[in-house]
């Protein structure tokens, strides 16, 4: 499947700012999975590209801004060809041990409710299809909530009012599976569907079987990523994997606004 994706982030300050310095985890890497057919980024301003890699292996350009900035964007573009393999990945490069995604976090800290649940869920089953049983039963107890939701949520919380953003259920998954004794972490892409227009780019998890290796889950749908996805960065939590994380020099407050399309081309 080919698809085409246009990601624009804006940022208006109430005060011009001085300098800004953001990382951008908005760069898909090839794999036997997924091919970047083309690929750019555009900033309204004049400003400086750094290109690398951070420890997780996610590509990321450093961008730099000198002022005054009072508001700018950044704009993404490009196609991805995807293939299906049914969640699992192929042709990753993979910098660090899977036992490192069995780390928790503050955001995924597992209380006793979510070791329970991810306990029950499970039924004692064999890791592969305990993580499926995971997977649709926070599909099936959670209501799935639009729009990019409070950045400070916790798994747990999540879990406690029923209901989250895409993000939150993927962190509710990889507490899950980490209170198994499994590996697992988030991961932030672009995902087909919706019906046009999304306020944040999409997350899921995965989590790591012996006998298979990294397998992706989307706890929105109850199922494995397909050709629909488009992966771009993993963390052991979404902060690790945030599409654009930075610091600013300047006074005032600063407004965000988020637009993603991910269309099928034909």
């Amino acid at each position: 499947m080919r698809l085409s994706i246009d990601h624009r982030t804006v940022y208006r300050f109430t005060e011009p700012q001085a300098r800004l310095v953001q990382m951008l985890r908005v760069n898909p890497q090839n794999s036997h999975d997924q091919t970047v057919a083309s690929w750019r980024i555009d900033v309204d301003h004049d400003a400086r590209m750094r290109e690398g890699h951070d420890g997780f292996g996610n590509a990321v350009t450093m961008l730099y801004v000198d002022g005054p900035v009072e508001a700018i964007e950044i704009a993404v573009q490009g196609e991805v060809v995807t293939s299906h393999s049914d969640g699992v990945l192929h042709g990753v490069h993979e910098p660090l041990p899977a036992a490192l995604f069995r780390r928790s976090t503050p955001k995924t800290a597992i209380d006793d409710a979510l070791a329970a649940f991810a306990r029950d869920a499970a039924a004692g089953d064999d890791p592969h299809r305990a993580l499926h049983r995971l997977n649709a039963a926070v599909k099936t107890m959670l209501a799935v909530e639009r729009g990019r939701g409070a950045p400070g949520v916790t798994a747990a919380e999540t879990l406690a009012r029923r209901s989250g953003t895409a993000r939150d259920l993927a962190h509710v998954f990889v507490a899950g599976a980490r209170s198994l004794g499994i590996p697992a972490r988030y991961v932030s892409g672009y995902r087909l569907g919706g019906g046009g227009h999304r306020l944040a780019p999409h997350g899921w998890a995965e989590a790591w079987c012996e006998d298979i290796g990294w397998i992706g889950f989307d706890p929105c749908t109850g199922l494995s990523p397909e050709d629909g996805y488009v992966r771009v960065a993993i963390g052991l939590d979404s902060i690790g994997a945030a599409p654009v994380a930075g610091s600013r020099l300047g006074e005032g407050e600063e407004e965000l606004d988020v637009d993603v399309t991910v269309l099928r081309e034909e």
